[in-house]
């Protein structure tokens, strides 16, 4: 009876439904409108968690400044580059690859340049240098809308993700001492001779068989950690890079010293070196460092002398 009455209601009583209302989508905001993020107190930790080397000029970007279009004589560098392998200087396989697309170095996405960097030192590793040929026979570096690059290689199955769509802040300008393109530029299509086949990479990367490759190309992206750039000489200052924490410390060999007989523990001269070996076991006990060295340490004569160390208890 409800349904029946409720049918009859004229459609003038009826509550008017709303119109939908389109959904605007949202737009990504342009290069020009984001601001940097990057300030002085961030080239400290760039400096020590990326190793620059200590003749890099920075220079932290102006409101009025954008990604697109830095200074003279500068190029601008994104903070995901640096955890995507990117070290200064660049090397010259990834110089040879950005002269030859004309394009500059912030136009590499993030999935692009952890997969050119990785297999700059997968290649590194392997005792060969990848050449721009051999790069555009194992993908294809293309550009989207926004002039961002990303490469993609169908035969090794490491294609980039879709890029994101908002601009990224964290960007900042290096000093151009490697005659780089600065502006942002279209991307020129390498040369694409034929597709290089599965013998071909193993014979240049001298691996034994086909496992060993789709297990390298599989985990591609450990190469762009500390250790393989720090040993394929991509760090810089390898002296402050950690991976010197996972290679094997050389053990120092320790000096035993000789027993001489002609001194005996009763004599003077015995009991002058008894007493020097003593004060040395007390320094070493006391200071607990690796570093300390007994030897060159200063003890007073009166304390060495004193008759609390010619005590066994001592």
């Amino acid at each position: 009876m409800g349904d029946l009455a409720s049918s009859k209601i004229p459609s003038e009583d009826r509550p008017a439904q709303r119109p939908e209302v389109p959904k605007r989508a949202q737009k990504a905001p342009k290069a020009d409108d984001v601001i940097s993020t990057v300030t002085e107190d961030s080239f400290i930790s760039f400096r020590k968690k990326f190793h620059f080397p200590n003749d890099l000029v920075m220079k932290v970007p102006a409101r009025t400044d954008c990604a697109c279009f830095p200074p003279p004589g500068y190029v601008t560098v994104y903070e995901f580059s640096l955890r995507a392998g990117l070290r200064f200087p660049p090397s010259s396989e990834l110089i040879d690859i950005l002269t030859l697309c004309g394009v500059c170095l912030s136009q590499f996405s993030y999935r692009a340049m952890s997969i050119v960097m990785g297999l700059i030192v997968l290649f590194r590793d392997r005792g060969v240098v990848l050449s721009s040929e051999c790069l555009s026979r194992m993908g294809r570096l293309f550009s989207d809308a926004q002039g961002r690059i990303s490469f993609r290689s169908k035969w090794l199955d490491i294609r980039t993700r879709d890029p994101s769509k908002g601009w990224i802040s964290n960007f900042f300008y290096v000093q151009n001492d490697w005659g780089l393109q600065e502006k942002w530029g279209k991307l020129k299509e390498l040369p694409v001779p034929l597709h290089i086949g599965a013998e071909d990479l193993l014979r240049i990367l001298k691996l034994p068989d086909l496992d060993a490759l789709h297990y390298e190309v599989r985990y591609l992206s450990r190469y762009v950690d500390e250790e393989y750039l720090f040993k394929v000489g991509l760090s810089t200052q390898a002296g402050r890079s950690h991976a010197q924490m996972l290679k094997k410390s050389a053990r120092v060999l320790e000096v035993v010293p000789q027993k001489n007989h002609s001194k005996r523990p009763g004599s003077e001269e015995g009991l002058q070196v008894s007493r020097k070996k003593r004060a040395d076991e007390v320094l070493t006990v006391v200071s607990k460092g690796p570093r300390a060295s007994p030897s060159k340490s200063y003890i007073p004569e009166d304390v060495l002398n004193h008759q609390c160390i010619g005590r066994r208890r001592a």
